[in-house]
């Protein structure tokens, strides 16, 4: 919970933290999403943390099928954002 009381969903989070990897400042998403800076850099400390330990877990046995499948999934949505962002100037963040 942020100090004005405020719950973001997890959604959110990984939403500006993406946007963030993609290029955005944290200057920018800061207002215009009305989290301050320190949040913001708190979730892609926190963020970056479970992406450390879900890669030494992988990496410690030979993933399944689905483990497989959903680092697919995942790596699918980072390059669509990715490349919708810089090449889709309509796209509304609302």
């Amino acid at each position: 919970m942020s100090q004005n009381g405020i719950r973001y969903t997890d959604e959110f989070k990984k939403q500006l933290v993406i946007m963030s990897k993609a290029g955005s400042s944290v200057s920018y998403l800061s207002p215009e999403y009305g989290v301050s800076n320190v949040i913001i850099y708190k979730w892609i400390k926190d963020l970056s943390r479970v992406k450390v330990l879900a890669l030494n877990k992988v990496r410690d046995k030979e993933p399944t099928k689905t483990q497989y499948y959903n680092m697919f999934i995942i790596i699918r949505q980072y390059l669509d954002y990715a490349t919708a962002v810089k090449w889709d100037t309509s796209i509304s963040y609302q």
